[in-house]
């Protein structure tokens, strides 16, 4: 069983600069296509890879862990650093939060990091029992397809897999600590009116993180997948001016 649509892309760029992309939790790579295919139009390699237990069926994404996810993203991002001159990270959601823990752990390989409405913390009370709760209640109904534009599906589950979502909060654990040293250029995108992830999620980076190059920029005409929302042209072209002066200011460094 699979979800229409939902399989990983890749491309092979000229432009010497690589993008690796990932999409959220319990999301697939349906989010994220449009803005991949963006980035390859431009002439960038491109790696967007489906995570572990995603586009199939929750119950399996319930035997998957942020590791996982994370080791899939990995394999993806040393085949861009072994073709590519610069590499740029970029996740929606919780796909932001394993981007940014990437970054933190390859501060030397990445030249910036681009975040769509970022996953490193929730404020639903019912967290609070996750650790007890994910023991004896295998899922919780969904959250997907936050997306003001009508039409719009991101290939996402409709039930929420509790081990999958606790492993996910100790990823932020790790990320959120160690801001601090991470000090690439971000450009982060944010959604006031999101249902999925709070605005104290952005500002708890934005917080805590190293960097002093860092741009936050409003989406105020979409929901959580901003990427497959109505701002979506204004995630697309910001990223390619990100990139360009990102790559352009590494490569005379």
């Amino acid at each position: 069983m699979s979800i229409p649509g939902a399989t990983p892309f890749q491309h092979d760029g000229d432009s010497g600069v690589g993008v690796l992309l990932s999409h959220g939790f319990t999301g697939s790579t349906v989010s994220m296509r449009p803005w991949a295919e963006d980035l390859a139009a431009a002439g960038h390699s491109v790696s967007l890879p489906l995570l572990p237990g995603h586009g199939t069926t929750w119950q399996e994404m319930n035997g998957t862990t942020w590791q996982d996810w994370y080791a899939e993203l990995s394999r993806g991002f040393a085949r861009l650093t072994d073709r590519c001159h610069h590499v740029v990270v970029a996740g929606l959601s919780m796909g932001g939060a394993l981007v940014t823990r990437l970054a933190q752990d390859h501060p030397d390989r990445i030249s910036g990091l681009v975040l769509v409405n970022p996953a490193f913390k929730v404020e639903d009370p019912r967290m609070r029992a996750l650790p007890l709760l994910q023991r004896v209640l295998p899922s919780l109904p969904g959250i997907g397809n936050d997306i003001k534009k009508p039409g719009q599906d991101e290939g996402c589950y409709d039930r929420i897999p509790l081990k999958a979502l606790y492993s996910q909060t100790q990823l932020w654990s790790e990320v959120v600590g160690d801001l601090p040293r991470l000090t690439l250029p971000v450009l982060l995108f944010r959604s006031p009116e999101d249902h999925i992830v709070p605005a104290s999620s952005s500002a708890l980076f934005l917080e805590r993180v190293g960097s002093t190059d860092v741009h936050e920029e409003l989406l105020v005409n979409s929901y959580h997948v901003a990427t497959i929302d109505n701002d979506a042209p204004t995630i697309f072209a910001m990223t390619r001016q990100f990139i360009d002066r990102v790559c352009e200011v590494n490569a005379a460094s």
